[in-house]
């Protein structure tokens, strides 16, 4: 019972760091997106940033260095991911692998 628990539970804990994984992977790519479309801008344009449901003009270099910062965070955070992702299937596997030894080597009652 134990070990069908740590399956089921490694099992879950794998779905929901696999979609935590992805989500930032899409918001590290809508900042890299950005962080190009302003390399590709004059120095003198105005940039926004959103607050909440208006927006705040900032200063080109603390807006590029904010994004750069939220992306070089993400970053981290994936790698991160990715190992705790890779140490869930791990688990995952090694305890499904137990339940087939327990299952093949339990004795045949059926004679």
């Amino acid at each position: 019972m134990q070990i069908q628990q740590t399956v089921v539970q490694s099992q879950r804990a794998l779905t929901i760091t696999r979609q935590t994984c992805t989500t930032n992977e899409r918001e590290r790519r809508i900042l890299q997106l950005t962080i190009d479309e302003l390399k590709g801008m004059d120095k003198d344009v105005n940039v926004y940033k959103g607050v909440g449901k208006m927006f705040m003009m900032t200063p080109r270099p603390t807006m590029d260095k904010e994004l750069k910062s939220q992306e070089k965070e993400l970053s981290d955070d994936i790698s991160n991911l990715n190992i705790k992702i890779k140490y869930l299937e791990k688990q995952s596997s090694d305890a499904q692998a137990q339940l087939r030894d327990i299952f093949h080597h339990a004795p045949n009652n059926q004679q």
